[in-house]
């Protein structure tokens, strides 16, 4: 189903939680809404399902304007966030119940039920209750009654929230693989943005009601249109003054410009490990964290917390010792304009324009 958007807005009394939003999504395409909670991403989802009814603004769905058709004619499959099962019936009858609303025979219920019992994952469940099904095997029933009536849009309200994280992450490759398999457009609502990265295709940044930022995980990491979506994607620090670092000392003719550094952008080294020594700066370790598969390091330079990675094979560094550190660049922001700024003593010493 291919889904445009155009001027969409949402009032709930004085509050505005939808504005001017526009959008369109391919057919097949599986499209993560991320941003922080109350930023308008569950009003627009609801808004598509014809749970809420628009103040302004079209909803297409292939050519046809919906705003006025009720939700069980938009051909949609919805996934909650607390699975809402009912608690009485059957892994069976919970996934046919749709089919049964709609009078299909028995025999094609049948069918259609096993065939999707079968693609969750869940053959051989079918005569057992929701209570003696794990989180993660409730979730995929969800998935499997949303998908029984063959919608042609799939909406998920952070379908992940429910269980806990080792499950969680497991769901997210499955849903994935799932999506892909079945080619049903899908738009999935998290907070999450490793969930995101992870399981959409393209994903639209949401923020007090507007879309700031639509596009691939990886376009919008190292893309952000937006000093929202720049320091929102990922771990980062924003700077006021960044103008006393070297190589970046052009900054101070930007004084109403702050910079934003994430920790790819630096690197941290014992005394004289690291390339470029006449761009690397002194600088003190102030904490270390481990992550597993690196260290995540908060290192002080020139008064400015700075934080980066450090790979686990390289000898570990120690609270309080003296270091070199390098920036590569920044990212720099105002309320007119954005920009990465590389750092001058490196061979492209030239503002890269976003």
């Amino acid at each position: 189903m291919h889904i445009e958007v155009r001027d969409l807005n949402k009032w709930f009394g004085d509050y505005h939680a939808v504005r001017q939003m526009n959008f369109s999504i391919e057919t097949g395409q599986l499209i993560g809404l991320l941003g922080p909670s109350g930023g308008g991403k569950t009003s627009v989802l609801r808004m598509l399902a014809g749970l809420e009814q628009p103040d302004g603004g079209e909803i297409i769905f292939h050519g046809r304007v919906m705003n006025q058709v009720p939700p069980q004619e938009r051909g949609i499959g919805f996934v909650f966030q607390h699975y809402a099962l009912f608690k009485h019936m059957t892994v069976f009858d919970n996934v046919a119940f749709g089919l049964t609303i709609k009078k299909w025979p028995k025999d094609r219920i049948r069918t259609r039920v096993m065939e999707l019992l079968e693609l969750t994952g869940l053959a051989g469940t079918e005569k057992r209750y929701p209570h003696q099904l794990s989180g993660g095997q409730r979730q995929r029933v969800a998935f499997a009654r949303a998908l029984a009536p063959e919608p042609q849009l799939l909406l998920l309200d952070e379908p992940f929230a429910a269980i806990d994280a080792k499950i969680r992450k497991e769901l997210r490759t499955w849903l994935k693989s799932l999506i892909e398999r079945v080619g049903i457009t899908s738009i999935f609502v998290t907070h999450d943005q490793d969930e995101a990265i992870e399981v959409a295709d393209e994903i639209m940044i949401i923020q007090q009601g507007q879309l700031e930022q639509k596009g691939t995980p990886w376009d919008i990491y190292k893309s952000p249109e937006t000093p929202f979506v720049a320091e929102f994607i990922g771990e980062s620090t924003i700077l006021d003054h960044v103008a006393s670092l070297k190589g970046f000392e052009t900054a101070a003719a930007w004084t109403e410009s702050k910079a934003l550094i994430r920790p790819e952008y630096i690197e941290v080294g014992k005394i004289g490990e690291l390339p470029l020594k006449s761009a690397c700066e002194r600088g003190v370790v102030k904490a270390l964290h481990f992550r597993g598969s690196e260290w995540l390091v908060e290192v002080t330079v020139a008064d400015l917390p700075l934080k980066t990675y450090r790979p686990l094979e390289r000898e570990v560094l120690k609270i309080g010792e003296e270091v070199d550190v390098l920036v590569h660049r920044v990212y720099m922001f105002s309320d007119e304009d954005h920009w990465v700024q590389e750092n001058a003593l490196k061979e492209d010493p030239m503002p890269i324009h976003i």
